[in-house]
């Protein structure tokens, strides 16, 4: 079968296509026919070397721990009525640049009728973490709510997770486009970080309080300042460190200001509830509460072409190989 495989740690250019054979369904494990790979910010940094919150696959190795296809073959142990089933699967930290992929059956999740494939995958792991934060940052009907990154796959949900929960958003991103995009998402008001006087214009939209809850996806400079402008007794919620630094926070600074840190340790607590966020996202795309945004496919063989649109912050939404 057809995979990409890295072949070295780093830049875009080390992921190479190749072939490999075909996996076996062992005992209690499905083989899904994979139609679409997704990928995210993290998996690029472990491609580089640089990720410091997982440990490095073995060389070669081929990325991606998310597809959506149809179940091709159960192994012992399975229930046969899997077979056929359109599906998400999780199939850990590496093996969805595929063509097929095999997985525990406990980790497949079925995708709703009125769902495309698509849409599943860009809500699938980006969807579970927005909801996530969301419980447990507990907003408020009325609140003000900051999202950096906004245009981003977890960005766009969750400014629309956070106007579902009765807030008013600031979508922070950079560029016109993303800025754009986020608006026709419903915040109420936009800011591209890029400008100086970003954070200004963040206490301009809220009434010169500030936000009271502050979801922090990119960090380094952009979080410190937005953690300045959160408001006294406000939540500031870390999720990310797309510049390469998570958010440092003097501790003293938040208790005498009120501010609740949630940390970005907060993700390791997310696993055992992901397949019911999951879920929930996905029957609210059926309903038409949410929207996930797919702002670009790569087929398999570009995989490489879509690490970099990433890397590049050229990606609107959620980036997917079409397989």
């Amino acid at each position: 079968m057809r995979v990409v495989q890295v072949t070295r740690f780093g830049g875009p250019e080390v992921l190479v296509p190749s072939e490999a054979p075909d996996p076996v369904a062992g005992p209690e494990q499905v083989v899904v026919d994979v139609s679409v790979a997704g990928m995210t910010f993290v998996e690029t940094q472990i491609r580089r070397g640089v990720d410091r919150w997982h440990s490095r696959p073995a060389l070669p190795y081929v990325p991606g721990g998310t597809v959506a296809g149809r179940v091709s073959s159960v192994g012992e142990g399975v229930d046969p009525s899997w077979s056929g089933r359109r599906v998400i699967a999780d199939i850990g930290e590496t093996g969805g640049f595929a063509e097929r992929a095999v997985t525990v059956v406990e980790n497949l999740i079925p995708v709703p009728e009125g769902l495309g494939l698509p849409e599943a995958t860009a809500l699938h792991t980006d969807g579970s973490t927005a909801s996530g934060l969301v419980e447990g940052a507990r907003i408020l009907p009325g609140e003000w709510v900051l999202v950096e990154a906004a245009a981003g796959g977890v960005g766009t949900l969750l400014v629309q997770l956070a106007r579902a929960a009765g807030a008013k958003v600031v979508g922070a991103a950079r560029g016109a486009g993303k800025l754009d995009l986020v608006r026709d998402l419903g915040a109420a008001a936009v800011v591209d970080y890029s400008d100086p006087d970003w954070a200004k214009q963040v206490r301009e939209a809220t009434g010169g309080a500030g936000p009271d809850v502050v979801f922090d996806g990119v960090g380094g400079e952009i979080g410190r300042t937005a953690f300045e402008v959160t408001a006294d007794g406000g939540r500031f919620s870390v999720h990310g460190a797309s510049s390469g630094e998570v958010t440092a926070i003097d501790p003293a600074q938040a208790r005498r200001r009120g501010v609740r840190v949630i940390g970005i340790e907060q993700l390791f607590g997310f696993g055992p509830q992901m397949r019911d966020w999951a879920e929930h996202v996905m029957s609210a795309a059926v309903a038409g509460r949410i929207r996930p945004i797919i702002g670009q496919t790569f087929p398999l063989e570009r995989a490489a072409d879509a690490h970099a649109a990433i890397e590049s912050r050229r990606a609107l939404g959620k980036t997917l190989l079409l397989i």
